[in-house]
């Protein structure tokens, strides 16, 4: 990379950030830092877009550590438009992992896995495989939601999921602009599909790996009362973000808004979602599953599906 051509992409950067990042005055505070590594020669070395966008992200997040806010590399060439220029790859995203719905199962016992990942896709584009999995799903006892490799999306698809647990809508949380403007998301208030019975035990599965959206389906569940969240702390990134092409393989995504959620008055940037049952992410399936079939055959030791129960319990142990 020419030289000048990394001085405009780094300028551009500190720019896009001073105009448009969440909070302001920790905009100018981050837009000055880059432009001070900039004078100080922190790119002068660097010979390829992935190089400066790790470096150039490096920096960004080294005021307040907002996840969200980077410089990020595409391999494939980002499409020159007005709106977000990543939306046409994660279009092709949606289309090509089932809309995020990585896995259904039904495991002995009558327990439900729901693996959505790697995105909680917006409900236009993945809405119908969202409804189809929950439709599968409405008959188990109990159900085991993997959020573990889930990267983030849609408070849109976030809210139609927590309609699916929810009997009357619920105020999940109002997002606020830069300029303080809020808009409230609420739990969906119709589905296409029987509602999942409010006394049927959740397990929300999360990782060091869940973030944002997937972040908020999970604090959602748990901070709301309905679900039990088992595994590792999450990634801690709450801030919805807008993307700017900078370069053919460059996407500048700058947080431009900020959660609070109804039933905290806060939400989980930078801290993640804290477990209620802490395990290593690569347990919390089987630990999930042990709690949720001890919890069935308690409730009722003569239910139809209570010898596979038992005999699943009996390989867990």
């Amino acid at each position: 990379m020419r030289q000048d051509e990394i001085t405009g992409i780094v300028e551009r950067s500190a720019k896009l950030v001073a105009e448009h990042y969440v909070f302001p005055e920790v905009a100018e505070r981050i837009a000055a830092h880059l432009g001070d590594r900039l004078r100080a020669g922190r790119y002068a070395e660097v010979t390829d877009p992935a190089a400066l966008g790790a470096l150039v992200t490096e920096d960004l997040q080294s005021v307040n550590r907002d996840l969200h806010l980077r410089l990020k590399h595409h391999p494939t060439p980002l499409a020159e438009v007005d709106d977000d220029p990543a939306d046409e790859q994660f279009t092709r995203l949606a289309e090509t992992t089932m809309g995020g719905i990585a896995r259904v199962q039904r495991l002995p016992g009558n327990v439900g896995v729901l693996d959505i990942s790697p995105c909680l896709f917006p409900p236009q584009l993945a809405g119908d495989a969202m409804t189809a999995a929950l439709r599968l799903l409405v008959g188990t006892d109990a159900l085991l939601l993997d959020l573990r490799g889930n990267q983030g999306g849609s408070p849109d698809m976030v809210a139609l999921i927590c309609g699916w647990f929810f009997v009357e809508p619920v105020h999940l949380h109002t997002m606020y602009d830069r300029a303080g403007t809020g808009r409230q998301f609420w739990s969906a208030a119709h589905l296409p599909v029987p509602r999942y019975a409010p006394d049927k035990p959740v397990h929300v599965l999360t990782g060091p790996k869940t973030f944002s959206g997937g972040e908020e389906l999970a604090y959602d569940l748990q901070q709301l009362g309905r679900a039990t969240v088992v595994g590792e702390r999450t990634g801690g990134g709450a801030h919805p973000r807008v993307g700017f092409r900078t370069h053919p393989h460059l996407e500048l995504t700058v947080p431009v808004a900020r959660p609070v959620h109804a039933a905290t008055g806060t939400n989980w940037e930078g801290c993640g979602v804290v477990p209620d049952v802490e395990v290593p992410a690569a347990e919390a399936q089987d630990t999930a599953y042990r709690t949720a079939l001890e919890s069935l055959l308690a409730a009722d030791p003569q239910r139809p599906t209570a010898d596979e129960a038992r005999e699943a319990l009996a390989t867990l142990s």
